[in-house]
């Protein structure tokens, strides 16, 4: 069972239908796209590698920058309007365009580092 909050909202992430990856979406740090993407859910994509840093995948949520920044660390998950991507950082890096900080990776992050593109995923509570 997951926990419902005001602030927080545990999700998960399935890579592949196989491995599980615990999350926490976080309202305050921007609670339009946050409360978009949770009455989306169960949200599902084909992954995409940024580099050695992050995993994406694409949706059709819409939704403006909320508190913008290009510097994540480790575990950070973040939403980028242009092409409603949901990114999930599993190493710190600085990226070219801005995006809206959403949560963080709770568990399995070293999972991350393994997925391969066009890998299904799965994203909900």
């Amino acid at each position: 069972m997951t926990e419902r909050s005001v602030s927080k909202i545990d999700t998960i992430l399935e890579i592949g239908s196989k491995d599980i990856i615990k999350c926490e979406l976080k309202r305050h740090l921007s609670p339009k796209a946050v409360g978009q993407i949770t009455r989306a859910f169960p949200l599902d994509g084909n992954a995409h590698v940024l580099g050695k840093s992050a995993v994406y995948f694409e949706t059709s949520i819409e939704s403006g920058i909320e508190r913008g920044t290009n510097i994540f660390k480790k575990g950070d998950i973040a939403f980028l309007p242009i092409g409603g991507l949901i990114c999930f950082f599993y190493s710190d890096v600085k990226v070219g365009k801005a995006m809206t900080s959403i949560g963080k990776i709770t568990e399995n992050m070293d999972i991350l580092a393994t997925v391969e593109s066009g890998t299904d995923l799965k994203f909900y509570y």
